[in-house]
């Protein structure tokens, strides 16, 4: 199969990009979300309309947030976009007259890093994706791994602390609460807030006061040695590595690809998740570790991933 559109939903904007069995990204055109589910299959349609002009498009692949059916057809759960049983697939593919195929959106970034990035040369990989919350991915045995209703690696939902922080799915303790973009910055207003002395360049970089504290500014904070940002970072860190170490007792893959806002950050996060990730696999000492890998595709990875797994049909 050739040519391929890929879509990824974001919460702000909904990208199309046309892709080649290569992976490369031909052309993309961008439109904004609308806030209605009805409007975000019109926008949907719009992108792929726009995108495919002067190519010759074989199948469409979009990438959704939420649970997708074992027949990646019906988004049966978004909570971002309010998508209930959304019978997306046929939806789109009755007005743009091309086969649909549907995926959850961290599925198809973890084909995305498998097929074109991080992943190559591996055929056991999971991915997580390390943003404003928590998602991931399996690929094993080559195969993206879905479950036997197509809802599986919801890995920042899996409990870590009984009755720990309440998570925005209704459950408390989950993952996501203490390794994601969003417990980054709780831990940097928490130090802030307690050692502001330890805090200067991160105040500064913001307005001043805890409550400006954004990642952004944890970041650059930490590139200058902060005290409370680098520690944050650290924090993170420990929860990500030890969550890794629990994947490895379920997968076994040889690689984890690390994706995500939060891993932009390159060596600055990856070395201490590593050495967290060492510290906690159990029989660490006497078993083979996987390796902790950078994802390499950034923002395109959902996008390439998605128009593959179209071509896959």
């Amino acid at each position: 199969m050739g040519l391929t559109i890929g879509v990824d939903i974001g919460g702000t904007k909904i990208a199309a990009g046309v892709v080649d069995e290569e992976g490369s990204i031909l052309e993309t055109v961008k439109v904004p979300t609308p806030p209605t589910p009805e409007g975000v299959v019109d926008a949907i349609v719009d992108a792929v309309r726009q995108v495919s002009t002067g190519h010759q498009i074989e199948a469409v692949g979009i990438g959704a947030a939420g649970y997708v059916d074992d027949k990646r057809a019906t988004v049966l759960f978004a909570p971002n976009i309010n998508w209930r049983h959304e019978a997306l697939k046929d939806k789109v593919e009755q007005r743009v007259e091309l086969p649909v195929v549907v995926e959850n959106d961290a599925n198809a970034a973890a084909w995305g890093e498998y097929r074109f990035g991080a992943g190559q040369g591996h055929s056991d990989v999971i991915c997580i994706t390390l943003g404003t919350g928590l998602g991931g991915g399996i690929i094993i045995g080559n195969k993206l791994r879905r479950g036997r209703f197509g809802v599986a690696a919801e890995f920042g939902h899996i409990r870590v602390v009984p009755d720990g922080l309440l998570c925005g799915c209704g459950s408390q303790g989950c993952w996501e609460q203490y390794a994601s973009g969003r417990a980054l910055v709780r831990y940097a207003k928490q130090r802030a807030n307690a050692t502001p002395e330890n805090a200067e360049v991160l105040l500064a970089l913001g307005d001043g006061t805890v409550d400006g504290i954004e990642g952004r500014h944890i970041s650059a904070a930490a590139r200058q040695g902060d005290p409370v940002a680098t520690d944050s970072f650290r924090e993170l860190a420990r929860w990500a590595g030890a969550g890794l170490a629990d994947l490895a007792s379920l997968f076994d893959p040889s690689a984890f690809i690390v994706g995500g806002g939060v891993s932009d950050e390159g060596e600055l996060v990856l070395d201490p998740i590593r050495k967290s990730f060492r510290r906690w696999l159990i029989g660490g000492e006497w078993r083979p570790h996987a390796q902790v890998l950078a994802a390499q595709l950034g923002g395109k990875a959902g996008l390439v991933g998605a128009a593959d797994l179209a071509r896959q049909g």
